[in-house]
């Protein structure tokens, strides 16, 4: 599209709710959108400077060639054209919903006599009730297996109810009335599908109750074999009911939705909660460089667009654009009010975070192609302008505590994967006060020298830090004379500006040794993400051992006043007892246990640690160091 033709088109654009549709040159249609104000919303795209980093704005002034506008009155209907627009032309940069079957459902008409449940993947607004959805075929069979075997509702179609001549099979092993035959009055019949309802709005309490109080009444009429049916009804039920966990003590139906992303792979699970038991859940796989926002609005949208079951209650891990307009769509939708929800305290956080667990399950158990893999490794050595294509990487990081205990760490990766034979401490040996340039160089020199002496070094070395990291390592580099090995520093993501719409942050940066400006990726590329997660893990690997390291230092420095405590013996407390706060929570028996400590030392050191405040050291300034556990810095790797 022309400059001129694209200008005199944003010029014209109303300042009204709808629906944008941009086509490339064939006319094909690759990205729809909704906007509540589509001259600021389209706009947005053709700023300088842009916040939006998904990976097709950067490829418009390309691609693009038409931009078609579509206005309505409000933004429930530019939700609802949004949709439509989306199913219809598929749109190749939109995020798209690709499983598009129902789930299932089950329906009881109990307008009908003699009620049956039947399996659907549409619920309507018939008046029939509907239960469900069910993740899964096996789920509904066993629920459909539990109804039919101690229910006794009907199961064959009603033309067959209205034509049957003779009792069929069900009905001679005691799983069917038979009232397509036998004259079985409606209002015993009901009992049964009264029941049912309870069964599967999971509201066991009344349901048991209702099935004892019928076992006696038979009890009393003599009906011994109806009794004992009855009664191998109460203790299947209590048995199946009690495998149901409780999600919520809110008796409503409620859809829970979790999302786990790594770059542009993204999992969304939703947890089916109904009359606040959970029931199941299923999950969504996609790859887009979306907004989590973004993703998660479109997403819902079209979700419930395709007729799924609508429940009273929406709980989304992000809030999406247009919280009010999604909640009157669903509203409409299910006939009954209807709340989406981002919550922020109490059991339905936890349902959030029980709703990502299982996105992030779901999500391991996707590996990413071959091709994938090396698809993101030859756009990072494209973009990042390295020599070897980084199958093997290596990143370092120091770590210390207000300038002592002093670390580093050195974790590794081949083909974007943790390579845990390849991790290493360190501990440095030159320098002793904070200076994490004079750090960096020490250990880079040392991994070096050693790579030299085993022709083994990786094809790249990322460093977490800025430019001062990346020139000392590098004047390592040049000191051992290593070449042919890649060199980046990772600056992380921080926040510049805080106002009352939020945080504003820096995007993660990449600097290079020959250049002087950072190069930033695409935010949630996966190229930017392999080494993001590298960079983390090697500052998560450093903290562990540091916290270690300044553990033991003081807990040592703590014994060192304790009279007749030396270096064996705090050598022998040290490992017997792990942390300061186990230390001071054994008995003075426990203390004489240990091997070369004796009574006197046991009660000279349980006074000291037991001393008032004012009389030793103050042993409360790094709890949180102190009283880590040993094994919070038990990794795979070594020291060096």
């Amino acid at each position: 599209m022309s400059v001129i033709l694209l200008q005199e088109k944003l010029d014209a654009l109303p300042n009204r709710p709808g629906v944008y549709l941009m086509k490339d040159r064939s006319g094909r249609i690759i990205y729809v959108g909704k906007a509540v104000n589509l001259r600021n919303r389209v706009r947005s795209y053709f700023t300088r400077g842009s916040s939006d980093s998904r990976a097709f704005v950067a490829l418009l002034d390309r691609v693009l060639a038409d931009l078609e506008t579509v206005v309505v009155s409000t933004e429930k209907e530019a939700l609802l054209l949004e949709n439509e627009l989306i199913k219809k032309h598929r749109p190749r940069f939109n995020v798209q919903l690709r499983d598009d079957k129902n789930f299932l459902c089950l329906r009881l008409d109990t307008a009908h006599p003699y009620p049956r449940l039947e399996t659907v993947r549409r619920p309507r607004r018939d008046g029939a009730r509907y239960f469900g959805p069910y993740a899964s075929a096996n789920s509904i069979r066993e629920t459909l297996r539990v109804v039919n075997r101690f229910f006794q509702l009907r199961t064959c179609a009603d033309h067959v109810l209205e034509n049957r001549k003779r009792p069929c099979l069900l009905h001679q092993i005691g799983r069917c009335p038979a009232p397509c035959v036998f004259p079985i009055p409606p209002e015993e019949y009901r009992k049964n599908v009264d029941a049912v309802i309870l069964f599967l709005e999971g509201r066991s309490a009344p349901l048991i109750e209702s099935l004892r109080a019928r076992m006696k009444e038979a009890s009393k009429k003599l009906e011994f074999e109806e009794a004992a049916r009855l009664r191998d009804q109460v203790i299947a039920l209590e048995r199946s009911l009690e495998r149901q966990a409780i999600a919520t003590t809110d008796a409503i139906d409620q859809d829970v939705f979790g999302l786990y992303r790594e770059a542009d792979r993204i999992t969304l699970y939703a947890l089916y909660v109904r009359a606040g038991r959970l029931t199941g859940g299923r999950a969504h796989h996609f790859s887009s460089d979306f907004p989590d926002e973004e993703l998660v609005a479109s997403f819902v949208n079209q979700y419930y667009a395709d007729e799924n079951f609508v429940p009273a209650e929406v709980l989304l891990p992000c809030a999406p654009n247009e919280p009010e307009a999604l909640a009157e769509l669903l509203t409409e939708s299910r006939g009954t009010t209807v709340r989406v929800h981002v919550p922020q305290r109490g059991d339905k956080v936890e349902l959030i975070k029980l709703a990502n667990k299982n996105a992030e399950r779901a999500f391991g158990e996707r590996t990413r192609s071959r091709e994938e893999v090396e698809a993101a490794l030859a756009r990072l050595q494209e973009r990042l302008r390295l020599k070897r294509l980084p199958r093997r990487m290596e990143c370092f990081d120091i770590s210390h505590q207000q300038g002592t205990s002093i670390v580093a760490s050195q974790v590794a990766s081949v083909d974007a994967e943790p390579d845990r034979a390849r991790y290493r401490h360190y501990r440095l040996k030159t320098v002793h006060q904070n200076d994490d340039f004079a750090s960096m160089h020490e250990v880079l020199s040392r991994r070096l020298k050693r790579g030299l002496q085993e022709n083994d070094l990786p094809d790249l070395i990322v460093i977490d830090g800025g430019k001062g990291q990346l020139a000392a390592a590098h004047a390592a580099m040049k000191d051992l004379g290593v070449e042919g090995v890649d060199l980046v520093a990772l600056a992380k993501s921080r926040e510049f500006e805080v106002t009352d719409a939020g945080a504003t942050r820096t995007p993660e940066r990449v600097f290079l040794v020959d250049r002087k400006e950072p190069i930033v990726l695409p935010q949630t590329s996966p190229e930017l993400f392999a080494l993001t997660r590298l960079r983390d893990e090697a500052h998560r690997f450093a903290i562990t051992f540091q916290r270690k390291v300044s553990r033991k230092r003081g807990l040592a420095s703590e014994l060192d006043q304790v009279p007749g405590v030396g270096e064996a013996r705090r050598t022998a407390l040290l490992r017997h007892f792990g942390s300061l706060k186990h230390l001071k929570e054994a008995s003075i028996d426990e203390l004489a246990s240990v091997e070369g400590v004796g009574n006197a030392v046991a009660e000279r050191l349980h006074a000291f640690l037991h001393a008032p405040k004012g009389k030793t050291i103050d042993m409360d300034a790094d709890d949180e160091v102190r009283e880590a556990s040993l094994e919070d810095a038990a990794q795979p790797g070594g020291s060096s």
